[in-house]
């Protein structure tokens, strides 16, 4: 700052500027730093993809192919398309192949998919193929739910895997029994996606909250005016749409842009109980209790004890024993005092204690049935 002629004082332009600035970038920044896209939030009604499936063949591999004699349906398979493609095999022929293999085919059918359009598939052994790396799916339809056939499928394949075997070694990088062709199906028939019912559209959140619900109508009827938008549940809330279809695509692309603040999630715990990992989000919380954590281990140790007869002595044996040994270590517990504390100051106190992430599956579950875990606890 400076004094002016007149004795007022004046502030820097340069430092008065750099803290607009500063002030204008915050205003800007601070509001939208965890809104989220409608896109991101919620799905239209009706538009959605289709799974397709299918069953075929790979064909040239080198070797690794299915062994037929373990695999009959291979062989049936085989035998089939030959027939189709003119090719009479004399009764009782026993094929013993080693270049082809059974596969299950699948794919999604994305949204509006029409007729002459690709999509990616994924080729899956069925049967006890080695690899499937350098094979070729032979033409194959792709069937939805109902039965009907929505895409063809052929092309090579590309494996990601790779693998080899010599005198009973083996070394192996990655799954060799799976993989893709992309743009290795071409669609056949479309699936109707209507957008909307009527006037309305329904925009579906992914997550159930009524709270999130609440702050996407008011996005859209702040945007748009009056109440063009209500909340059906939840989970659906409906939307006031124009008729013509090129107008209510251009209306959805505007309200996808649209930003809202979800609410926070509620408070949860996941448990992977085969892995041990534990997930918990920022919303959990702690009453007042008391943790005590102590290890118990058991040491068994089994040695070989030789006995021989004694020196120049007749008709003795040399026996062979085992001698066991049993050791039992506990280590001392540790007891820790939890108050109200949030998810940081949890997993730093637990780790403080040794524990481990089994120990953790434990120790929440005891703490939830004692009601001072302010959480759910899923185990997944």
């Amino acid at each position: 700052m400076r004094k002016g002629a007149g004795g007022e004082v004046r502030e820097r332009p340069a430092l008065r500027g750099l803290l607009l600035t500063i002030l204008s970038l915050l205003a800007l920044v601070a509001p939208a730093a965890n809104a989220e896209r409608i896109k991101d939030l919620a799905s239209i009604q009706g538009v959605r993809v289709n799974q397709l499936a299918g069953y075929g063949l790979v064909v040239g591999l080198d070797g690794s192919g299915d062994q037929t004699t373990q695999t009959p349906f291979t062989i049936q398979s085989v035998i089939s398309m030959l027939s189709q493609l003119g090719v009479n095999l004399p009764q009782g022929t026993s094929l013993q192949l080693k270049n082809v293999a059974a596969v299950m085919i699948t794919a999604s059918l994305p949204a509006f998919a029409k007729p002459g359009q690709t999509i990616d598939v994924t080729v899956s052994s069925m049967g006890n193929a080695k690899s499937l790396r350098g094979g070729t799916l032979l033409l194959a339809p792709l069937k939805g739910a109902d039965g009907q056939v929505y895409a063809m499928a052929q092309g090579n394949l590309l494996v990601g895997g790779a693998g080899e075997s010599a005198n009973g070694s083996k070394v192996q990088v990655n799954q060799l029994s799976v993989g893709r062709i992309a743009a290795g199906a071409t669609v056949e028939r479309a699936v109707a996606t209507p957008l909307g019912q009527g006037e309305f559209i329904h925009l579906e959140l992914n997550t159930t909250d009524f709270t999130t619900a609440r702050r996407v109508v008011e996005a859209i009827n702040r945007e748009l005016g009056g109440r063009a938008a209500v909340a059906v549940d939840g989970r659906v809330i409906a939307v006031r749409a124009p008729a013509d279809a090129d107008q209510r695509v251009s209306f959805l692309a505007r309200l996808e842009g649209l930003e809202v603040i979800p609410a926070p999630g509620m408070a949860k715990v996941i448990i992977n109980a085969r892995t041990g990992s534990v997930v918990m989000n920022q919303s959990v919380s702690v009453d007042s209790c008391a943790v005590a954590h102590g290890n118990l281990s058991v040491i068994v140790t089994t040695e070989p004890v030789i006995s021989q007869p004694g020196p120049l002595s007749s008709g003795g044996q040399t026996v062979q024993a085992r001698r066991s040994q049993i050791e039992i270590h506990q280590d001392a517990g540790s007891l820790i005092m939890l108050k109200g504390v949030s998810l940081a100051e949890v997993v730093k106190a637990l780790n403080s204690i040794g524990a481990t992430p089994q120990d953790l599956l434990s120790i929440l579950q005891a703490m939830k049935a004692s009601g001072a875990l302010r959480a759910e606890l899923e185990i997944i």
